[in-house]
């Protein structure tokens, strides 16, 4: 039996890897990437390139490109006030052109920032109002993501993955920046792009569409201890943590559904493990 045809819009620091992956798995991918030059990595990584930018108009050809049976989503929007408007016009532009295209699955990659700081483990239900999100990103993600989740043509997954970690995004890179590390008592919500990869590659495998899923490890180390680690595991001097009385609200992530949806198990659960390792 043939396997489907998918389309990764933004072939970046995790759509790349993805699309070397599913290429291996035997499928017929295609990557879009803003810029020609980076046409000759995304073939090396056995994937058919497209150049495609959504600005005030779209330049591409989106047609060409979304010719697939799946189509994945990761486009972050941008960090400041103006994320809400420009993430929304962007996927105006992509769903207008859903519609009319042969995609009848999409899974979009989001992000756990439209969660508030509720002092406690979040769940999916958790997500309900765009202007409790914790950043302008948050908001915009979780207004997009009602708008692609309530078409009809193509059946919509979210996945809402953690702080990202893996491979170059090392946390003793953070740290040579930081003067010093802020809320050291808080929770991390993390998730290495190697679970990233295997979690979109399962929710695929297996079909899981018109779902909502969190997607963090197992453990949530505090950042006194998580940067205490990648430290010493560097050869760095110990970081220096602020002295606060006022603890900062919090939130832990739980991909309970996740888990029980895919019977998935962490690849790494748990992120001091990372923290500890040079890779």
């Amino acid at each position: 039996m043939q396997k489907e045809r998918i389309s990764i819009l933004g072939c970046g620091w995790l759509g790349l890897p993805l699309a070397k992956f599913l290429t291996g798995e035997g499928y017929r991918v295609k990557g879009s990437t803003t810029r020609t030059e980076k046409f000759d990595t995304i073939r090396a990584a056995g994937t058919e390139p497209y150049r495609i930018l959504l600005g005030d108009r779209v330049e591409g050809d989106f047609a060409g490109f979304l010719d697939s049976d799946i189509l994945v989503v990761d486009i972050p929007p941008g960090r400041d006030e103006d994320a809400v408007g420009n993430h929304v016009s962007q996927i105006s532009q992509l769903i207008d052109a859903l519609v009319e295209s042969p995609v009848r699955s999409v899974l979009f990659v989001s992000s756990t920032s439209v969660y508030p700081a509720l002092n406690r483990e979040v769940s999916e239900e958790d997500a309900s109002d765009p202007d409790e999100a914790d950043s302008p990103a948050g908001r915009a993600l979780l207004y997009v993501e009602e708008m692609l989740r309530s078409e009809t043509s193509f059946r919509t997954t979210v996945v809402r993955f953690s702080g990202l970690i893996g491979y170059d995004r090392n946390p003793a890179r953070y740290l040579m920046r930081m003067k010093e590390v802020a809320d050291p008592e808080q929770p991390m919500n993390l998730i290495h792009r190697d679970d990233c990869i295997a979690i979109i590659g399962a929710i695929i495998r297996k079909g899981v569409w018109g779902e909502v899923f969190n997607a963090s490890s197992d453990v949530h180390p505090k950042r006194r201890e998580f940067y205490a680690v990648a430290a010493e595991s560097q050869g760095l001097p110990a970081p220096v943590f602020a002295d606060s009385e006022l603890k900062a609200a919090f939130k832990t992530v739980g991909s309970r559904k996740l888990v029980d949806a895919l019977g998935y198990r962490f690849l790494h659960p748990d992120p001091l493990a990372v923290a500890r390792s040079v890779e």
